[in-house]
């Protein structure tokens, strides 16, 4: 039975097939043995010499393997499942058979020296295998070029020898034909033809016959085998030449340090904003070359955004949505970079606004809700350098997480309120707990949401509300009768609508 190379794609027109892995265990005790009945199929589909997933299976399972490639037996010590061979098979061929750009298997392996290349045929892309994982020690040293079909070294070399013996024996025959026709010659009198020849006069041979070549006395025909020296040639020469120096510097980014293809990514993006040619589909192809995609928002985020970064947001979103969509790990990366913003860089003038960032971040879809709140409780100085900056930012941010907090609930709440009988009293009153504050400043629980006797509109929070949470959150006793607190500016600002922003 046919499964597909790539066993994630469920695609129903995959075009890219593979025999199921089948394997059979023999012997018993120490002698215990799994073979691999057709490996030599699989290999001959991911166009992979069998060696070596066999191998790959040897390392990942630390056992031992044995080749035998006359009799095509490959065999894994130990007694291994079928299941856990074909689930290893997956990893060798994400690891060294898809493309890690477009997912086709149409690539080839090509060793350099110390490294290992991996060419896609399908989308062109240029990489370097992983050589972390141990089965590149093996392949450097069992290059695929010579490695046979079935696994034997000297594939390619045994071919040529093959033929080159063909070649003696087709040499022997044209001999031994040459003498034979030669004496010919001589019975004929000299006619310079045997009667059956299609060279003859007397017969159409039925094709055409190449006319002779002129050869000097080594051999050699007398064509120009030199190329053209015209300026014109010259001048397409140096072009081509030009253009392969280039892809070869392409090339050799991949070789740099992360931290230098980040500074070549940075480079990359500054100079598309000072020319004002932000485009998202070459700045994703620039870092997906340069092997950076996850890391790519916190270099945009510190390009990209100034003072002015509220509205910066829906300038730049479709660029920041090739990298966060779906993506957790891009996203974290983007809060980092809001927070090296808002509380290193541009803290005077971005701190008051970090509620509406964040706001606008989650309404343009580039942050997501599970991504914000697992941020929010993880404070760290690795962006901000202080602790204390990390806590601010989130301080002031916490009405922001608290509406993401209760939306949900809150809403769930109003689903079973409707969902309740006809005949039930739809005007009866459910109690809400909130904060209100009356004139002296004394902080206590009510019903409603009323905030110096006015009644507050779903989705606000007031900062006076916050910040008495945020003082429950630190221990502080923020609710219960007879305690007060003295009133300040922040308690007697206006209301933060989170809709609003």
């Amino acid at each position: 039975m046919a499964v597909n190379v790539d066993r994630s794609n469920n695609d129903p027109f995959y075009r890219y097939k593979m025999p199921r892995l089948v394997a059979k265990v023999e012997g018993s005790g120490n002698g215990i043995k799994t073979v691999v009945a057709n490996i030599t199929d699989i290999a001959k589909s991911l166009e992979r010499p069998p060696t070596y997933p066999l191998k790959y299976f040897g390392y990942e399972l630390g056992a031992q393997t044995m080749i035998d490639a006359k009799n095509e037996r490959y065999i894994v010590n130990g007694s291994h499942d079928a299941l856990r061979l074909q689930e290893l098979l997956d990893g060798f061929i994400k690891k060294f058979v898809l493309c890690p750009n477009c997912n086709n298997p149409e690539t080839v392996l090509q060793v350099k020296k110390t490294l290992i290349r991996q060419n896609c045929a399908a989308c062109g892309h240029n990489c370097i295998v992983d050589m972390k994982q141990k089965l590149t020690s093996y392949i450097l040293k069992n290059p695929p070029a010579e490695v046979g079909e079935y696994g034997e070294k000297g594939g390619k070399t045994k071919g040529k020898g093959k033929k080159g013996k063909a070649g003696k024996e087709d040499e022997e025959k044209k001999e031994n034909g040459g003498a034979k026709n030669g004496a010919a010659k001589t019975n004929g009198g000299g006619s310079g033809a045997t009667p059956n020849s299609p060279t003859t006069e007397t017969e159409d041979p039925g094709f055409d016959v190449p006319p002779p070549v002129d050869r000097d006395e080594n051999g050699w025909d007398d064509d120009d085998w030199g190329e053209e020296d015209s300026v014109e040639a010259r001048k397409e020469r140096q072009k081509d030449l030009t253009n392969g120096i280039k892809h070869l510097t392409l090339d050799d980014d991949l070789e740099k340090t992360e931290d230098e293809r980040l500074d070549i990514f940075y480079e990359f993006v500054k100079k598309h904003k000072e020319g004002k040619q932000i485009d998202d589909k070459e700045i994703m192809v620039e870092a997906e070359r340069l092997e950076i995609r996850e890391k790519a928002p916190l270099i945009l985020a510190n390009v990209l955004f100034d003072e002015d970064m509220v509205k910066q947001i829906g300038l730049y979103r479709k660029v920041f949505l090739r990298f966060t969509h779906g993506n957790h790990r891009a996203q974290k990366l983007l809060l980092g970079g809001f927070e090296h913003l808002v509380g290193v860089q541009h803290s005077a003038v971005l701190m008051p606004k970090a509620v509406a960032i964040l706001k606008e971040m989650y309404d343009k879809d580039v942050l997501e809700e599970e991504v914000l709140l697992d941020w929010y409780d993880k404070p760290s100085k690795k962006y901000t350098k202080k602790l204390s900056i990390a806590e601010d930012i989130r301080k002031k941010v916490f009405p922001f997480i608290k509406w993401l907090r209760e939306a949900e609930p809150e809403s769930s709440e109003e689903e079973d309120d409707g969902a309740g009988d006809d005949d039930e009293d739809a005007e009866e009153d459910i109690p809400v707990v909130s904060i209100n504050r009356n004139g002296n400043g004394d902080v206590k629980n009510g019903k409603g949401g009323a905030v110096n006797g006015k009644s507050a509109p779903a989705g606000k929070l007031t900062n006076g509300a916050a910040k008495a949470a945020v003082a429950n959150i630190n221990g502080g006793n923020g609710s219960g009768s007879g305690s007060s607190t003295p009133p300040t500016e922040e308690d007697d600002a206006e209301d933060v609508d989170i809709d609003a922003i």
